[in-house]
This record gives structure tokens, sequence and C-alpha cells, in this order.
């Protein structure tokens, strides 16, 4: 018997503060750049999540709505004002203690809410606030890993090893396999839980193609780079030849070379896996990769109809003996396909139409999903994006052809 929506949110709502707990009031406070925003403003941003959307329109509300509003609002242009997103790091105040008091005080107030029974429209804001909630799970882990990473001493977020942190290795065998394409369906049904952008499913043709079995592996990436992948400009787009150039990127973010190869992870620097995906590379990086090897990065729909095939994986384990493995759980995989709407897309009406039509210009898909995705989250229509520099995900790569 599945949990209901409000077992679902409390489980979710209790699990971002558990991964809060490694961290001190300092922690959360760090902003290192723009787009990697502070542990706490996370934490409060969630919460106004679900005041705003959900508890105001019921006419409820925090002791702390107005002030808050402006402080944690995202992007939402509807809404009003909000604090600049590059300047989240300067809000000491209000501190820690008082954000998780807000959380608290909001959460009453939310299961109050729904104990007494919510229309359908608010409904599904709920269910909305929830993946969302998953989202910005997946954000505070990446996040705080670039953070921490500026302080010269490298600490660790975790102080043990810990499995389910972990890029695990692959031993499969590198290889590709025949997919015929022909006119396919893509996209969410309506019968689960989607973002509007992964809508309406459609028909596209797509010509006969290969996908590798696996992701590239840090020790695929290493031969990449003493190959001289990294200054050989033949291989690189324009725009990812003057930012490589510009940053003097020489390896994948959190790489280091020394006696040998290390990365920066949740628990501290450690020696490079080598048969462990590589993550960490801006899709610049990945289509250079691509290129080098003799082959090219998918679109995303070869992704989506490579892992709906019954010789793949699937993030609910349905299959057996998978020809593609790693499709879930190891990383987010960078696909040629530009974040554009699909035919007949609209957006949400109200304010949550802002959630993702409006991002659909200059950034690139991503297919499949991390470790540090929250279980449940992913799925095969999910369509993220990040602009083509950005490596701050944990984003790896598989090829095609």
């Amino acid at each position: 018997m599945s949990l209901s929506l409000t077992a679902r949110l409390k489980e979710a709502r209790a699990h971002t503060l558990t991964l809060a707990q490694p961290l001190s009031s300092e922690d959360m406070q760090l902003q290192a750049e723009d787009f990697a925003s502070p542990s706490k403003w996370h934490l409060a941003h969630t919460t106004w999540f679900f005041e705003e959307f959900i508890l105001k329109p019921l006419g409820m509300k925090s002791g702390m709505q107005e002030a808050y509003r402006f402080l944690f609002n995202s992007y939402y242009e509807t809404i009003g004002e909000r604090q600049p997103q590059g300047k989240r790091g300067v809000i000491s105040r209000p501190g820690v203690a008082e954000i998780l008091a807000y959380r608290h005080e909001v959460d009453a107030l939310l299961w109050q809410a729904m104990a007494s029974g919510l229309d359908d429209q608010l409904m599904a804001l709920a269910e909305l606030g929830l993946h969302h909630e998953q989202q910005h799970q997946e954000l505070f882990i990446t996040d705080i890993l670039f953070n921490l990473y500026q302080n010269p001493l490298h600490p660790r977020y975790l102080e043990k090893h810990d499995a389910e942190w972990d890029i695990a290795a692959c031993d499969v065998a590198p290889g590709m396999v025949d997919f015929d394409g022909g006119l396919v369906e893509i996209g969410a049904s309506d019968t689960t839980f989607c973002f509007d952008n992964e809508q309406p499913r459609h028909q596209v043709f797509i010509a006969p193609f290969r996908m590798a079995k696996r992701l590239v592996t840090n020790a695929e990436w290493i031969a990449f780079i003493e190959d001289g992948g990294y200054e050989d400009p033949l291989l690189w787009l324009s725009d990812g030849w003057k930012i490589r150039t510009a940053e003097s990127w020489q390896m994948p973010l959190y790489w280091q070379h020394q006696a040998g190869y290390e990365t920066y992870g949740l628990t501290g620097m450690k020696a490079l896996e080598p048969n462990a995906p590589v993550t960490n590379i801006s899709y610049f990086e990945a289509d250079a990769y691509a290129r080098w090897a003799g082959k090219r990065l998918p679109t995303e729909f070869e992704w989506e109809i490579a892992a709906s095939s019954e010789r793949s994986d699937s993030p609910q384990g349905q299959t057996t003996e998978p020809a593609l493995s790693q499709l879930f759980g190891r990383a987010w995989q960078w696909t040629s396909s530009p974040y554009i709407a699909y035919p007949g897309f609209k957006t949400s009406p109200g304010a949550v139409g802002e959630y993702n039509g409006k991002f659909m210009n200059g950034q690139y898909v991503l297919r499949g999903s991390s470790f540090a995705t929250p279980k449940g989250h992913a799925r095969v229509s999910y369509r993220n994006f990040f602009y083509p520099h950005q490596r701050w995900q944990f984003t790896g790569l598989r090829l095609a052809e």
C-alpha cells in the first residue's frame, strides 16, 4: 500500500533536516558563488514554497511570512521583489535556529491544512512541493560540497564513510548496444507525477543508433587528459574553448593531480576510483571527450528510448540482465539536446508557471539521475537542465553513435 501524500511529505521534510545535521551554523552560511546557495537558504526556501503556494491561498500564514517572502523567494517574478541570488550568503539573520523554528511552524500549519482536506488544485501543488523539496535536497548536497571545497583544508561533509554517498564503480566492459529507432513516443504520461516540461507526450522520428553500455569512467577520462584533450582546440566548441582557457580547465572539477589523481568528495580528498563514472564535467568537456573518442553525445530522445527499452535498467529495477547499466543513480548524463519546449507545451497557470518554462533558453538537457538524487525522484522522462559551462553538479556522460 502506497504512503499518503502527507506521509511522503513528512518523510521528505524530515530528510532535508537529516542532510543538515553534519553542518555547523557557519557551514550553512557559506555561498562561494552565485549559483551555490547557502544550506540554510535551502532550508528556508523549501519552507517558503509551502507557505506561499499552499497556506496563503487558505488564509493561513506564519508569523514571519512577509519578511521571509522577500528573503526566500527564488525566481518568481509574479510574486514580487526578492533577495538577489548572488547575495543570499549575506543573510546572516535570521539564523539557523530561527529558520528551523520557521520550518516547524509552517509544517504544523501544513499538516493541519492537509488533515482538513485540500482541493484538487492545492493537492497538486502539495505534490509539486514534495518534488521541489527533493530537487533542493540534491542541490543541498552539490552546493555544500562546492562551498566547502573553497576552504584550503578541504573539510569533510561526512566524517565517516557512507556507501550511500559513493559514486559506485562498474565492472561492465565497454561496448555499444544497437537500437532500431523509428517513430516513437516521447514524454511523460498522465498516470503519475511529472514536471510540466516532460509533457505533452508526442511522437518523434529517431534514426537507428548505438548507445554505450555504461558511463565514461575516470580511467577513460585520464586517457583523454594525458592525450592532450584539454589542449587541443580542434576538439572543443568555440565557447567551450573560451571558458576552458579563461578558467584554465585541465581536468574535472574537484580533481587534483600530484603523486596521483585525487578527487574531493563528501568525505574529503581521496584517491580517484578508476572504474567509477567521471563526474563534475561541463557540457563542453563532455562534447570534447565524445569527439576525441570518435563518438558523440546522445540526444535526449535517444536516451529516453534506450532507457525505456526492456533491455535497459530502470529506477524501479523491474527488468533483469539489462543491456545498459548506470542509467540512474550514478551521474546525470549530458545529452546534445537543447532545453526547449516539447510541441504543444503549456505553462501552468499562476506563479508556478515560472517553474520550468522560462528557463528554456541556452541550456542543455541531462537525463538519468545521480547518486545524490533522492530515491524515487528519478524517472525515464525526467528532463534536468543546466548551462553548458556548469560543472558543480554530479554530471557525467554516456557515448552514442
